[in-house]
């Protein structure tokens, strides 16, 4: 269970005024004026809001693990227009890069390559890899265009919490800590992208995402992909997606049944599930999919905190396309 509250900061922390940028030319213009002048800028992409930095000024990356409280051994992810954007950024585009890039992007697929000598370490985690994506939402396409920079981006909250699907999330946890946000409206995927490793030949998924396994093996006309390793991975490595409220997975169809149970024994229980919440237990939201779970996982992990309960019974889903990417981020979120 997470300590943090949200807003919570140390008195010593220093604080800058934190703007909201509307999604016009003249939003996006200052918004790329602030990435190109070293600032740091959280935007919308079809997954989650990124935390943007002109990935290529070391200082300006620095400061968005200290905005987030990021371990520095957390690699991000660097978001480009395209293709033709990676001079600079990878020291080598692959020929299964090259076949990911022209099915998946733009999209939620992020693709592990050898980094530029050139690009600061402190954008890879120190690493000699470095993630490269090229975002689906016509903001964050837009952003890119006005900044001329590719922007490394985390996801825009506070280090372990839930990622952010709006800007009031951001806003929630970041508040202070960075120059700008820029109003996008919800996301509309709502689970990270999925990373995976294309220096080979053969695509290794480090991250699942909402581009599934099987999405990569029709694309490539394979049987299947390689096996997880997730030490190279960017929000892998540390404890994520945990709320202010012990997290409780239940089984498919016993999430009534088991928020029912913890009431009973005198918690404040929340429910995310299928069918209609008990009288005792507040229906935190409702979902039929895995899909329309993925929508919204991270906006309803922030409404149990609102809701102020001490535990969030969440139903689990199959293991299979989107759901093995869910089910990583539930079993994280309850750890």
């Amino acid at each position: 269970m997470s300590s943090y509250a949200p807003g919570d900061r140390t008195p010593s922390e220093p604080t800058v005024e934190t703007r909201t940028l509307p999604p016009t030319e003249a939003g996006l213009a200052e918004a790329g004026r602030l990435l190109r002048a070293g600032r740091l800028v959280a935007f919308p992409t079809e997954t989650v809001y990124g935390l943007g930095a002109d990935a290529a000024d070391a200082d300006a990356v620095a400061r968005t693990f200290t905005a987030k409280g990021r371990p520095a051994d957390n690699p991000l992810i660097v978001h480009v227009g395209g293709l033709g954007d990676l001079d600079g950024v990878v020291h080598e585009v692959t020929p299964l890069a090259v076949r990911l890039a022209d099915r998946f992007w733009p999209g939620p697929l992020t693709l592990v390559l050898a980094a530029h000598p050139n690009l600061p370490r402190v954008t890879t985690a120190g690493l000699d890899s470095v993630a490269v994506r090229v975002p689906d939402h016509p903001v964050a396409r837009r952003l890119l265009a006005s900044a001329g920079v590719p922007v490394a981006a985390p996801s825009a909250n506070r280090s372990g919490r839930p990622s952010p699907t709006s800007a009031a999330h951001v806003l929630a946890d970041l508040a202070g800590r960075i120059d700008a946000v820029v109003d996008g409206g919800p996301c509309t995927v709502g689970v990270e992208s999925t990373v995976v490793d294309a220096r080979g030949e053969v695509p290794l998924i480090l991250r699942e995402g909402s581009v599934t396994r099987e999405d990569l093996g029709v694309a490539l006309d394979a049987a299947g992909v390689g096996s997880l390793d997730l030490d190279a991975s960017p929000g892998t490595r540390h404890r994520h997606y945990q709320p202010a409220c012990r997290v409780e997975l239940a089984p498919a169809g016993t999430g009534p049944d088991i928020a029912r149970r913890l009431a009973a024994e005198g918690a404040r229980v929340g429910l995310i599930a299928r069918g209609q919440a008990p009288g005792n237990v507040v229906e935190v939201a409702r979902f039929d999919t895995a899909e329309q779970l993925a929508a919204i996982l991270y906006g309803a992990l922030r409404d149990a905190e609102l809701a102020a309960v001490d535990v969030v019974v969440v139903e689990e889903v199959a293991d299979v396309g989107i759901g093995r990417a869910l089910m990583d981020r539930l079993r994280r979120a309850a750890a």
